[in-house]
């Protein structure tokens, strides 16, 4: 796979891998700066954007700009994460001109017409109300607020009723004009397109943007760290609990070796030891896991499992014993060999199409690794040796200031700790 760096004659730089097998073309790109752009009392504002960029533009309104869409056979949909709003592009090569000029459109003259923007607001109070209900939801948003409190990785990414509620056509305005600028976007294309004609395509599409972006400044969250444990009642037979603390940022150079810790403990599936421990010796649990998520500002380990609620006392303890034991020894050697295999073969599987390899590009020049990555990525982690992986257990992996939230109605022995209560 040859990956191109493309820089139009406006100057707007873009990666790319040509691939002329099928006439489809897959773009994926990104501004940085995604719902830690909404105001304290503006939660959800990125995410209400969103849902509003297929909803008119330019002379097209609602129906006319997605009945084109239609026509055209595309797919054009926008996501807003934590750090970044993406945007994901699909044509076929015949109506790449014309679907590139309605995402121009969308990007630089959206309608927000009040109908669509009451129409898209009704969809998200729904889907709110909806989450209510959901108890990993719940204890997602409940294990946010506590681990980052007033930092924007605090509030929820949807917002709330009341939040969603005020936002005004203004705010959806405000957001475009101050987020979708050409010094933080990130572009990957990967198609039926050479360089000459994505160069002409990428001025087309995105030359009408502001060249800087009005960022508010986003301050280092800091390292959050229990023990906390708050119970949250949900009347269903089941309860979910969230556990975790603090993380490894991306750029740190021991963030491979976290990332295979994190394989072998629960980020595995069914070969975790979490999996073993909580599902397969002790069937406590359907379902237990853990992810690594490196924030731009501020990454986290988390866990979650999902039992019944006279087994979630036995299933914390069960977890948080295995991190101790996980901390202390580490890995074996077998597991390590295990990690490297599975990790170093599954890794081809994320470019079985056009559409996820444009994804993993944008991913990797979000993160700023550099276009080289992917060939250097499966030596990165050959490279890491047993001492390593313990070395990192031992500072990753803190058993005893877990920051837990339980949602349902768990039977007793489960002990509420309160924030800010000592180790």
């Amino acid at each position: 796979m040859k990956i191109q760096q493309v820089t139009s004659p406006g100057g707007i730089q873009a990666w790319l891998v040509e691939s002329h097998e099928n006439p489809l073309i897959a773009m994926r790109f990104a501004f940085l700066g995604g719902a830690n752009q909404d105001d304290k009392d503006k939660e959800g504002l990125s995410y209400f954007v969103s849902g509003m960029m297929d909803e008119g533009a330019g002379e097209l309104d609602s129906m006319s700009f997605q009945e084109r869409e239609q026509g055209l056979a595309m797919r054009m949909e926008f996501d807003a994460a934590r750090d970044v709003m993406r945007g994901h592009v699909q044509t076929l090569t015949a109506n790449r001109d014309e679907v590139f000029d309605l995402v121009r459109l969308a990007l630089t003259k959206p309608r927000f017409d009040e109908d669509a923007v009451e129409r898209v607001r009704a969809q998200i109070l729904a889907s709110l109300k909806f989450d209510e209900n959901n108890p990993g939801t719940v204890a997602s948003l409940a294990w946010d607020r506590t681990a980052f409190g007033d930092h924007p990785y605090g509030r929820p990414i949807k917002g709330t009723k009341e939040s969603i509620a005020a936002i005004t056509r203004d705010d959806l305005k405000d957001y475009v004009k101050r987020v979708y600028a050409l010094d933080k976007l990130a572009i990957s294309v990967v198609g039926d397109i050479d360089a000459e004609t994505l160069g002409k395509a990428l001025d087309h599409i995105f030359g009408d943007l502001p060249l800087n972006s009005v960022l508010a400044p986003v301050a280092e969250a800091a390292p959050p760290l229990g023990p906390t444990r708050e119970i949250i009642e949900m009347d269903v037979p089941q309860s979910v609990a969230q556990f975790g603390h603090r993380g490894i940022a991306r750029k740190d150079n021991d963030f491979i070796p976290a990332y295979m810790l994190n394989y072998i403990l629960g980020g595995g599936g069914f070969s975790s030891r979490l999996m073993e421990e909580v599902r397969e010796k002790r069937g406590l649990a359907y379902s237990v896991n853990s992810n690594l998520f490196p924030y731009k500002h501020g990454s986290v380990f988390v866990g979650n499992v999902a039992t019944k609620n006279e087994a979630v006392g036995q299933s914390l303890e069960v977890i948080e014993s295995e991190l101790k034991r996980l901390a202390e020894q580490g890995p074996t050697e077998e597991e390590l060999a295990d990690a490297k295999s599975y990790l170093t073969g599954a890794y081809a599987l994320r470019f079985e199409s056009s559409a996820s390899i444009a994804n993993q590009l944008l991913w990797i020049q979000i993160e700023d690794l550099g276009i080289d990555y992917v060939n250097k990525r499966n030596a990165l982690i050959e490279g890491v040796t047993l001492e390593d992986i313990k070395r990192v257990a031992k500072r990753l992996i803190d058993a005893d200031h877990l920051i837990t939230t339980i949602v349902g109605r768990p039977a007793q022995p489960v002990v509420v700790v309160p924030a800010g209560a000592p180790g």
